[in-house]
C-alpha cells in the first residue's frame, strides 16, 4: 500500500453520564455545546475532536486522505435520551457508510456515555463500526481518562488511548500518538495484543500531585520500549452507575504476554496507590475558617460537587449562601448557572441596584435559592474564554454581581471554571481576593494554580458528592462500590 492511498475517516460522539444528575442529555444540550455535521467541524481543536484535529494536522506529512463524519458532544449531565443517542450514532455510521472503503476510522469519545436503554454507549457504537468496515480496517479512539472501560469496547478497537492528564490538557497530544500509530498498523505494523487490569476500585486521581504524578510518567517512559505501544491509565467516572464501573490499567504491546505482564504489574501500584488517596476534604466552614486565619491571597475554592463538567446543574447556593451569611469580603464566585438572572441583570444595566433570587432552581442538590440585593458590576454578551488542550469555552451571557463584599459570576451556559479570564475579564484583581471559588473538580487547576496561593478542594453538598456511599448504586460491581 502506497502512503498516498491511505484514506482516514474520523468523527466524534462524547459526552459524560452523570446517572445521578437530575437533567436528561438530549438532542439540544449537543446542539448547543458543539454538534457539528460531516466536514462542518471548524478550524479549532476541542476537546474530544483531538483525533480528527490530529489527522488534520498529520494529512500532508503521512499521506492522508481524510473523511470527516459528525462531531457531537455535550455537556455533561444526566442520562442521554435514547432519541439522542440512537440519532447521533445512526448520523455517524451513516457518515462512516459514505465515506467506504476507508483504511483507518478515528474516533473522538468519552467512554462514560449512557443512555436510556444502553449502558455501554461506546462499545455499542464501535461494534456497530466494526460491522460496517470489517475486520482489517483500523479502528481506534480517543478517550476520557473519566472512562467505564469495558471488554466490548477493548474488543471492538485496535487501539484505545485515554488522556493521560486530569486537567486534560493533551487532548491533541495524545490524538496525534493515535493517529500516528494507527497509521503505522493500516501500512504494515502488527495490530497490538491489548490486557486490562481491573483494579476493582475507583478513586478521583489528579495527575497534577505525587504518587499519581510518578505513576503517569513513568507509564508515558515504557511506551515505545521493550514491546510496549500504549498505556492508558483509566481513572473511572465515579458518578455513572455501571457495570464497568472502576479503575482500570489499559496496556497495548506487540504480545499479549507483555501485554499481561506490565498490566498486572502496574495495575498493582495502580490499586496501591488507589488505596492510598483516599481524600479528606474540608467542609465549607472549616476551609472558610481556615482562609479568613490566612494572609494568603488569593485562596482557591474548587467546589467539585457542583461542577457542570460532572453534570452538576451548577446552580447550587451552598458556599455562596455561607460566604455571605459569614459576610465575608473579596470574595469572588462563580460561574454559578443561572439564565434567568442574568437576563434581569441584562435589563438593569450596569450599576444597578435590585433585588435578585440567585440559583437553587434546578433539584434539591441545588440547595434553596439565595435571595439579595445585588449591584450589577459588569456585563458581558457571549463570553469566551480558554478551555482545555487549546479549545475555547462559552460561557454564554453574564454577569457580575455584588452582594456585600463577595462577587458572584453567572452564567446563561452551563460550564465549568476552566480558566481564570472568566473573572478577569469583568476587571476583577484576582491577587487582591481573598477567596477565589470555581465550580470545578480539576480542570481548573491548569489555569487558577498560576495565581493561586493554595488551593483548598471542598467537601461540599451536591450533585457530585464525595461520599459515593449515599448514592444509589444498582449496576455497579459490589467489589467497587464496597471500595468507596
Amino acid at each position: 500500500m502506497t502512503e498516498s492511498a491511505l484514506k482516514v475517516f474520523s468523527a466524534t460522539l462524547a459526552t459524560e453520564t452523570n446517572t445521578f444528575a437530575p437533567m436528561p442529555t438530549g438532542l439540544d444540550a449537543f446542539e448547543e455545546r458543539g454538534c457539528y455535521p460531516a466536514g462542518t467541524h471548524p478550524d479549532a481543536p476541542t476537546l474530544f475532536t483531538g483525533p480528527l484535529w490530529a489527522a488534520r494536522l498529520r494529512a500532508r506529512a503521512l499521506g492522508l486522505t481524510l473523511a470527516e463524519g459528525l462531531c457531537a458532544f455535550a455537556m455533561p449531565s444526566g442520562v442521554t435520551t435514547r432519541h439522542a443517542h440512537e440519532t447521533l450514532r445512526d448520523r455517524l455510521l451513516d457518515d462512516l457508510r459514505a465515506a467506504m472503503p476507508v483504511d483507518v476510522v478515528l474516533l473522538g469519545l468519552h467512554g462514560a456515555m449512557v443512555a436510556d436503554g444502553c449502558d455501554d454507549c461506546e462499545g455499542d457504537l464501535l461494534e456497530r463500526v466494526r460491522a460496517i468496515v470489517g475486520p482489517r480496517v483500523v479502528i481506534g479512539a480517543e478517550l476520557d481518562l473519566h472512562t467505564h472501560l469495558s471488554e466490548r469496547m477493548v474488543r471492538h478497537a485496535d487501539l484505545l488511548m485515554a488522556f493521560r492528564e486530569y486537567p486534560h490538557v493533551d487532548a491533541v497530544e495524545r490524538g496525534l500518538e493515535l493517529v500516528d500509530a494507527c497509521v503505522a498498523i493500516a501500512r504494515g505494523a502488527p495490530r497490538p495484543a491489548a490486557a486490562v487490569h481491573d483494579c476493582a476500585t475507583i478513586r478521583t486521581l489528579r495527575t497534577p500531585f505525587e504518587p499519581v504524578r510518578g505513576f503517569v510518567d513513568r507509564a508515558r517512559a515504557m511506551e515505545g520500549r521493550d514491546g510496549v505501544v500504549s498505556i492508558s491509565t483509566i481513572h473511572g467516572f465515579p458518578w455513572g452507575d455501571s457495570p464497568d464501573l472502576g479503575t482500570k490499567l489499559l496496556v497495548y504491546a506487540t504480545d499479549a504476554r507483555t501485554a499481561g505482564e506490565v498490566a498486572d504489574r502496574l495495575g498493582a501500584e495502580l490499586r496501591a496507590i488507589c488505596d492510598a488517596v483516599r481524600e479528606r476534604n474540608p467542609s465549607i466552614d472549616a476551609a472558610i475558617d481556615d482562609a479568613l486565619a490566612s494572609d494568603a491571597r488569593p485562596i482557591v475554592f474548587a467546589d467539585g460537587a457542583d461542577n457542570a463538567g460532572g453534570g452538576a446543574p451548577s446552580d447550587a447556593t451552598f458556599v455562596l449562601r455561607r460566604l455571605v451569611e459569614r459576610g465575608v469580603d473579596a470574595a469572588v464566585l462563580g460561574p454559578l448557572w443561572d439564565p434567568v438572572a442574568v437576563s434581569i441583570a441584562m435589563q438593569a444595566g450596569e450599576g444597578a441596584r435590585l433585588p435578585l433570587r440567585i440559583g437553587g432552581k434546578v433539584a434539591p442538590v441545588s440547595g434553596d435559592p439565595l435571595d439579595a440585593t445585588v449591584e450589577v458590576r459588569g456585563l458581558k454578551r457571549d463570553l469566551h474564554v480558554p478551555g482545555l488542550s487549546g479549545s475555547v469555552d462559552g460561557l454564554g451571557d453574564c454577569a457580575l454581581v455584588a452582594i456585600g463584599g463577595v462577587e458572584v459570576l453567572l452564567n446563561s451556559r452551563r460550564t465549568q471554571g476552566f480558566s481564570t479570564e472568566m473573572f478577569t475579564a469583568f476587571g476583577v484583581d484576582l491577587s487582591s481576593r481573598r477567596i477565589v471559588v470555581t465550580k470545578s473538580s480539576q480542570h481548573f487547576h491548569a489555569s487558577f494554580s498560576r495565581i493561586a496561593a493554595r488551593i483548598v478542594y471542598l467537601d461540599a453538598p451536591g450533585t457530585l458528592t464525595a461520599d459515593l456511599t449515599t448514592l444509589p448504586f444498582r449496576k455497579a460491581r459490589a467489589e467497587v462500590v464496597a471500595s468507596f
